[in-house]
């Protein structure tokens, strides 16, 4: 039995609305060189092939609008007049949609007084008269009256690649009636969409009980006199005309006039040249890609030549561009083996195995001049690693790796395989394809690590211009060559210096922990009555809630949990809980800062921590290897610091920190007068917000109590805090929580106009923005999920707040450094602490470092409130702090 010919109709405006709305929050992201938003034409392009891929049509047609006048509006004048003006972004591209169709070899096609469900109405009932079998395609369910036996209707569900099949079958078991009588419930019920009338206070569980006893409107109101008095029927009587208005505008007309036929609409496949011109013009690598189209740069070079002492000391006659790394398999590049190296022009990729080449002299020199143009992925880790050989690299001109992270944080693999692919350039395989992933990481025969020298130097060149490209369009160069790039460099050069660590100090600490943590463990024991596993959270629940009989907080899929949340809850309830807290406390000091840093200390006695620069998505520095930022600043831990000194006698160590920058930059941001003030007079901000909620004329009333509660809100408010976390926070009921936030908002009262803009910026644009312009896409920001949503909101407050702090202590670190040369100083930058800068100096420094260094802080950035910096100094960090 031969198979029966097939039709797709696809409803063209709605399709393109949602394909558009599917992609809205990338549409900056989704632009041609011309400057053409393309995000409704893509999407719309990735729905087509998976209906195509699916249906496999011998006949297809797009069907669209031909304008805001039909039929229907001379009938009611108001028919959709309700509707949002459609977005120019998405106006701009139907033109391209229909040459995308064109390109595609499906034809497209629309009729003046018509709209585009007419005439996919007309082309199903011919194809239903003809035996064929049609798909529809649809973001409009009012097309599921369409369906027959022989025609589906798919409607988008998520985006345009999620469908529903609406089958007779799936109409009456979602809905309970028959495809036929949805034209008798949008009469009814009327559409706010459509914007037509229905019948007053009658939605769609009434409508459809209607249509349950009746069967259609005609015989409704047949029988509406003899219907028992109630407000429904009142309302159906007076709303007769409407009601019947509705049916009529709700009723796809399936007899059009049209100019085409089935014979007219047959699918023969893409004409693949336009469509690789059409792919091209629209910067749509990645589709390209896949019809087997060349890229406009593609990664593919695999020519390499191997460098020996003689053809090294050619290339130092070269002046052009260049690509260049250090090859190492390790993340820190501090230790790590380098295994080899690159040099790259847009011609040839030179490579070897043997980086002692780099220290020829002439080749040291050559690689130093200030001249040179480098472009490199990780610029930081190549400038260390070079150091390491000798090699004082040059500034760097171009990091591809910090390029890609401003222009997308949430891409953070720090893989440059991913981010070429990401920029669809796919033919330069992922490091881990090439070495292998963790443990397993090996070298591989040379042939193979050339040629992968050889795709990621054109990956380089290829992606330099791109990147240029998207930093301009989404005004971050300056971002990226004033301060992301010198900070590299800055780093680079603290990560190089360390900071000396007295490991007799931090072992004799290790002994004193040791006997603390013993103590303990025996007079726990005691007051268990039973020696066990203390590190054992499943012995450790059993001892406290089964043979103690402590009350139970919280249970987990192993059995009691035993979290630090949970322990402190019930700290009244036995003493043996504040002893476990305090063991915990000692062995993690003992572990984690006393074993942890003497095994990261290297032969010079120092630490070298690696500072992570497109780790966070606020753009915060993060510290690893070991994580300096982690170092205790309270409590018992605070006595580590002890341990780290400066690396000459004579010398101190010297501490500055921004005082409560992100209220300040939040004062800032906001524009909120009330706490703008406070700050310009020098105002405790914490005692002042207490006063303010809490109703108090003068700080004399202010209990250290009230003050905690104060700041805990401050900066709660300053991370979105809600009130049921601001309660668990600060030890008081939701409901004085609430009353907290809400007389908070009281006083500063444009911090919540500010929130509720980087909220409302972030639904409309996709993201929000630092003073600097460093962005943080938030997808999440339309989610369904609540939580996520919430998340996101939250997210989108405090992302300028945290992310322009981070930006300022960039610019002072950037402008100390400059200022610490052009002074001639001994004194070095050694570490960043979040808002904390650590400095080494010779004695005789400290009364000008003392001068300069809050000045050049003070002055990085020009705030409505002045910023303060705290500054101390002593012979070890405890005591600098």
């Amino acid at each position: 039995m031969a198979s029966k010919t097939k039709l797709l109709l696809v409803d063209g405006n709605s399709v393109a609305f949602r394909a558009f709305f599917a992609l809205y929050n990338q549409l900056d992201r989704f632009t041609n060189q011309d400057g053409l938003h393309t995000n409704a034409i893509y999407a719309f392009n990735n729905m087509l092939e998976i209906v195509l891929k699916a249906v496999q049509p011998d006949a297809a047609l797009v069907a669209f609008d031909a304008g805001k006048t039909t039929f229907r509006t001379a009938k009611y004048a108001d028919y959709k007049s309700g509707r949002a003006k459609t977005p120019s972004e998405l106006l701009e591209q139907l033109p391209y949609i229909k040459e995308l169709l064109d390109d595609m070899g499906i034809a497209h096609y629309e009729l003046k007084d018509y709209e585009a469900d007419d005439i996919i109405g007309t082309m199903a009932k011919r194809a239903d008269e003809a035996g064929w079998e049609t798909t529809i395609v649809t973001g409009d369910r009012d097309l599921t009256q369409l369906t027959t036996d022989r025609t589906t209707v798919q409607v988008t569900v998520k985006g345009v690649n999620e469908l529903e099949a609406y089958t007779p079958a799936h109409v009456k078991e979602k809905l309970g009636i028959t495809p036929a009588q949805i034209i008798d419930l949008k009469g009814l019920m009327g559409d706010t969409s459509d914007n037509y009338p229905g019948v007053t206070k009658v939605g769609e569980k009434t409508a459809l009980k209607l249509l349950n006893q009746y069967g259609s409107m005609e015989n409704l109101y047949a029988n509406v006199d003899d219907m028992k008095k109630s407000k429904l029927k009142e309302n159906l009587i007076n709303d007769k005309d409407n009601a019947f208005l509705s049916k009529q505008l709700a009723t796809i007309d399936r007899d059009v006039p049209l100019t085409v036929d089935l014979a007219d609409v047959t699918y023969a496949g893409p004409d693949l040249d336009k469509l690789r011109d059409f792919y091209t013009k629209m910067n749509m690598n990645s589709l390209l890609k896949k019809i087997g189209g060349s890229v406009a740069k593609p990664v593919q070079a695999v020519h390499f030549s191997v460098l020996d002492e003689q053809s090294i000391l050619a290339l130092t006659k070269l002046t052009e561009p260049l690509t260049f790394e250090i090859e190492m398999l390790e993340d820190n590049y501090h230790v790590a083996e380098q295994i080899g190296f690159f040099i790259g022009t847009k011609e040839e990729t030179y490579v070897s195995t043997d980086v002692t080449l780099l220290t020829l002299p002439a080749v040291k020199r050559w690689l130093e001049d200030a001249k040179r143009d480098l472009t490199v992925f990780d610029g930081k880790r190549n400038i260390v690693a070079a150091n390491r050989l000798g090699v004082k690299l040059p500034d760097i001109a171009f990091d591809v790796l910090l390029a890609s992270y401003l222009i997308n944080p949430d891409e953070n693999s720090n893989d440059l395989g991913k981010i070429a692919e990401d920029h669809d350039y796919h033919d330069l395989p992922r490091d881990e394809d090439i070495y292998g992933k963790g443990a397993k990481r090996q070298v591989p025969e040379d042939d193979k690590l050339f040629g992968q020298f050889a795709r990621k130097s054109d990956a380089l060149f290829a992606l330099r211009p791109d990147l240029t490209g998207d930093l301009e369009k989404q005004e971050q160069t300056d971002l990226f060559t004033d301060m992301e790039m010198p900070l590299s460099r800055v780093l680079a050069e603290m990560e190089i210096q360390g900071i000396t660590l007295n490991a007799k100090t931090l072992k004799a600490m290790g002994t004193e922990f040791s006997q603390s943590i013993k103590i303990l463990e025996e007079k726990i024991y005691a007051e268990a009555g039973v020696k066990f596993n203390l590190n054992s959270p499943k012995q450790l629940g059993e001892i406290l809630f089964e043979k103690l009989n402590l009350p139970v907080i919280k249970k987990t899929k192993t059995g009691y949990s035993t979290s630090v949340d949970v322990l402190n809850e019930l700290k009244s309830a036995s003493p043996i809980v504040q002893d476990i807290l305090d063991y915990r406390g000692w062995a993690k000091l003992n572990s984690t800062y006393v074993v942890g840093l003497l095994k990261a200390q290297l032969p010079d006695h120092k630490i070298h921590t690696r500072y992570l620069q497109t780790l966070t998505q606020t753009g915060r520095l993060s510290s690893v290897d070991p994580n300096m930022q982690n170092i205790p600043a309270r409590d018992e831990g605070k006595i580590i610091r002890k341990a780290f000194v400066p690396s000459h006698e004579g010398w101190q160590i010297f501490s500055s920190d921004y005082s409560q920058i992100e209220l300040r930059v939040l004062s800032h941001i906001s524009g909120d007068e009330n706490m703008q003030e406070a700050f310009k007079h020098g105002v405790d901000i914490h005692a002042n917000t207490a006063m303010k909620i809490f109703g108090l004329s003068s700080p004399d009333q202010v209990t250290p109590d009230m003050r905690r509660q104060a700041k805990a809100t401050n900066f709660g408010i300053v991370y979105g805090i809600s009130d049921y976390g601001l309660s668990q926070n600060i030890g008081i009921s939701r409901k004085q929580a609430k009353a907290f936030i809400d007389g908070y908002f009281d006083q500063y009262p444009k911090v919540h106009d500010y929130m509720d803009a980087m909220v409302k910026k972030a639904r409309e644009d996709g993201y929000v923005e630092t003073l600097f312009h460093r962005r943080r896409y938030l997808p999440q920001i339309h989610s369904r999920n609540f939580n996520l949503r919430k998340f996101a909101e939250r997210t989108a407050m405090n992302t300028p707040i945290q992310g322009s702090a981070a930006d300022i202590i960039k610019v002072a670190m950037i402008r100390m450094q400059k200022a610490l040369d052009e002074a001639g100083l001994q004194a070095k930058m050694l570490l960043q602490v979040h808002d904390e800068l650590i400095f080494e100096a010779p004695e005789e420094e400290i009364a000008q470092l003392s001068e300069l260094v809050p000045k050049v802080m003070d002055s990085a950035v020009h705030l409505d409130v002045p910023l303060k910096v705290e500054s101390h100094y002593g012979p070890t960090w405890f005591d600098a702090k």
